[in-house]
């Protein structure tokens, strides 16, 4: 190669090094400012009895980047005339990716009928999530909330089947913890169910409220990787009452009650979770407010604690 020629391609290498390294630097610095996405879930508003079409347009201006619909407001939806294609398109237009979305079927349960009977309504709820462009679909605990002493391993079968209609859905079931149940109330058995389900996607969706009502906390989340989760709900709980004897009234905005929030956001970063932290409130004295006020003043909530959690 010709000295010159040399020089000439030397000088390109040097220089595209040169901007690769503080690109890289840039996306750093972007990553430990805003480590998690921000998503809201309609329920936070959902008192105001606004069409899906509007909580997504309120989302949007809210500033959230994702949104958790609940299936009752897909029917809805449908009810009244609306297209999921046209929904989907106007969310996606609104620059929001659907996350996940909440609805309720009987997977877990020990009679065969009615389990049946379950997966074709999840089988119903996935292909509702996916015409709007949706990911994910919860999948709590319904009709086991009274019901104790479930064989955890059975319900790992259960809810690998779960897994395998997903997958030919292409819609993740997320196992969800309700800390008011039975079964699936605390962290470390949807853990244990998730485990032995011994499916590439099987995850768990937490909540701040489910962890502390069922009495798991949040000392075990070090235990468990980022990639276990994709959407952790959000908000906050008073002091008083006592764990058992709050319900989802109690909800309050993150930083507005007593929940260890600075220790659990920096868990999740520590464990690489790089997810969607969903504000989930259903307070009754929010849902008599201005839809858009309630929307903003949670963001600002949730990234003021984040913003806590990263100071040294």
């Amino acid at each position: 190669m010709k000295r010159r020629s040399w020089l000439a391609s030397s000088s390109a290498l040097f220089t595209g090094a040169g901007l690769a390294a503080p690109a890289a630097s840039r996306a750093r610095l972007v990553e430990d400012a805003e480590p998690f996405g921000y998503s809201l879930n309609t329920s936070t508003i959902s008192g105001q009895k606004l069409p899906i079409t509007q909580v997504v347009d309120i989302a949007a201006k809210a500033g959230y980047r994702g949104i958790e619909p609940w299936v009752r407001e897909l029917d809805q939806h449908v009810a009244d005339g609306g297209s999921l294609k046209d929904l989907g398109t106007r969310i996606a237009d609104a620059g929001l990716s659907v996350e996940g979305a909440i609805g309720f079927f009987d997977w877990g349960v020990d009679d065969e009928a009615r389990r049946g009977k379950a997966m074709d309504e999840a089988r119903r709820n996935m292909d509702l999530v996916r015409q709007i462009g949706g990911k994910r679909l919860a999948a709590p605990p319904a009709g086991l909330v009274d019901v104790a002493g479930v064989d955890l391993l059975k319900l790992a079968e259960r809810y690998r089947a779960l897994l395998v209609l997903g997958d030919e859905m292409d819609v993740v079931p997320q196992l969800e913890i309700w800390g008011f149940s039975k079964t699936l109330g605390r962290l470390g058995e949807a853990a244990l169910v998730a485990i032995e389900a011994s499916h590439p996607k099987a995850c768990i969706l937490p909540d701040v409220y489910h962890l502390h009502r069922g009495g798991s906390g949040f000392g075990s989340i070090p235990m468990l990787s980022g990639s276990d989760f994709h959407v952790f709900h959000v908000n906050d709980f008073p002091a008083t009452p006592e764990a058992s004897k709050l319900d989802d009234s109690h909800r309050v905005y993150p930083g507005d009650g007593v929940a260890p929030l600075t220790s659990l956001l920096r868990n999740l970063r520590s464990i690489g979770f790089r997810g969607m932290l969903s504000l989930e409130l259903f307070n009754r004295e929010l849902w008599k407010q201005d839809p858009l006020v309630v929307a903003r003043t949670g963001l600002e909530k949730i990234k003021a604690a984040v913003q806590t959690s990263l100071a040294p």
